[in-house]
């Protein structure tokens, strides 16, 4: 389909500092300020060994990522999809991408409001989340480079302060910051060991921690926004996952140093619960701005991830032509519209279902979030041998390590589906696969009928 420079075309503004962050802030989010109460509490300091373990999952996905990007130039991740197994498959999972991003959106401004609400007592919970989603709609209709200007200030707030977290956590461990009581490495060995619920655990908190990690991929998605994406690539994606295992095993080792496990209190904050035990001042109100930060920043990198996969979906010809108009600054202006419409409605829906809202949602980014890692490393297992033109960069081990993690990442899955305590959120996801799936055949078969299908 071709694409006119002033209706369809999206800006190449973005540069690898910008890519980088995006990433990261729609990783650091509600998931690790958050999430990590849970996981915690499902296997102890041994967590640690869950993040590792998906973070090396996530690295090969993200390799192969960067090998099709060197490839197929101009591609983004749906693209490589498609030109592995077509556009049938390629179409449900677009639209399941967005479906993820728009339930995380909701959740974070949800979340959102709900922080703000620590300052706004009075205020309705409804209008703070409506305020937030009204401000990250304002920064997406910005040009691409305003934009990843804008996420990399949000997301380095808050990179800066888990830095900071953890130097303040590592001095008063060691006892370099004068305290009431230092801790040292008591708490590693105490309340039943570095692994008290046994070794197995690792395994039951990689549900959380895959949800935690979920977002990464966005990478996939700012390739067509990129100059030169197929040479800076392979380098951001070596610097962002060393970045990333930084950012989730260490403050969870300071959160487990500072406080025994069984001691965090699923109902709030590890971090607001390690800080209100320095009796700093102010850390309460320092603690609530990083939430609010962190949640802001990961909705701005979703609402982008949802109208970038519509936009392509909509110039590939898988959804409606309209979506893929740009506006002067280059952005696409009738999928952020369409993002809008569902902010709205969820933080209206935060009026009545709050609680309701986060369990039901909760283990929806997670579950599709690994469909779309299987697909990613899938096609390049299957498009290496068809290759046009040699990759720059190569994942290592091919073809066992790709089919190791596509194979472990179909027993996750597998995990998510049997797992009781997701079982009405996966049962949403699988309903929405099912009709995905419907659609497609109908959609495709049609497309066929007239001579127009692949």
């Amino acid at each position: 389909m071709a694409q006119t420079q002033n209706e369809e075309t999206l800006q190449k503004k973005l540069k690898p500092r910008h890519i980088t962050f995006m990433a990261m802030g729609g990783v650091i989010g509600t998931g690790i300020f958050k999430g990590s109460a849970g996981t915690i509490g499902l296997a102890g300091p041994g967590v640690v060994v869950t993040y590792i373990f998906a973070g090396l999952l996530l690295l090969v996905v993200m390799a192969a990522m960067a090998e099709m990007a060197t490839v197929y130039k101009n591609k983004n991740m749906k693209d490589f999809i498609q030109q592995a197994f077509g556009s049938r498959v390629s179409f449900i999972m677009g639209w399941m991408y967005c479906f993820l991003w728009l339930a995380v959106c909701v959740i974070e401004v949800i979340a959102a409001g709900s922080f703000l609400q620590y300052w706004f007592a009075d205020v309705p919970l409804w209008m703070l989340s409506l305020a937030c989603a009204t401000f990250i709609i304002l920064v997406n209709l910005l040009s691409v480079g305003v934009f990843g200007e804008f996420e990399f200030w949000l997301a380095g707030i808050k990179i800066a302060m888990i830095i900071i977290f953890i130097v303040l956590g590592t001095g008063l461990i060691f006892g370099m910051i004068p305290s009431d009581n230092t801790p040292y490495l008591q708490n590693y060995t105490q309340a039943g060991g570095f692994f008290p619920n046994g070794w197995t655990s690792i395994f039951s908190a990689l549900l959380v921690v895959m949800f935690s990690y979920g977002g990464s991929e966005l990478i996939g998605l700012t390739l067509t926004e990129t100059e030169n994406a197929e040479k800076v690539m392979p380098r951001i994606v070596g610097n962002f996952m060393f970045r990333i295992i930084l950012f989730f095993t260490l403050p969870i080792l300071i959160i487990c140093g500072l406080i025994p496990w069984n001691e965090i209190g699923p109902e709030s904050s590890p971090f607001v619960q390690v800080l209100a035990t320095t009796g700093l001042p102010g850390a309460a109100h320092i603690m609530n701005f990083i939430l609010v930060t962190a949640v802001l920043s990961a909705a701005n990198s979703g609402i982008y991830g949802a109208s970038r996969m519509m936009h392509s979906m909509a110039v590939g010809g898988e959804a409606p032509k309209g979506l893929a108009k740009t506006n002067r600054n280059g952005s696409p202006i009738n999928t952020l519209l369409v993002c809008a419409v569902v902010l709205l409605g969820g933080s209206m829906l935060g009026l009545f279902a709050q609680e309701q809202l986060f369990r039901v949602l909760l283990a929806v980014p997670g579950f599709v979030v690994i469909l779309v890692w299987i697909c990613i490393a899938a096609s390049q297992l299957k498009l290496r041998s068809k290759y046009p033109v040699q990759p720059t960069f190569k994942v290592w081990g091919f073809p066992y390590i790709t089919g190791a993690v596509v194979v472990i990442l179909g027993i996750i899955a597998l995990m998510f589906v049997l797992d009781e305590g997701n079982r009405f959120s996966i049962s949403i996801c699988l309903g929405v696969l099912l009709v995905l799936t419907l659609w497609s055949l109908i959609r495709f078969r049609r497309m066929e009928g007239r001579g127009t299908g692949r």
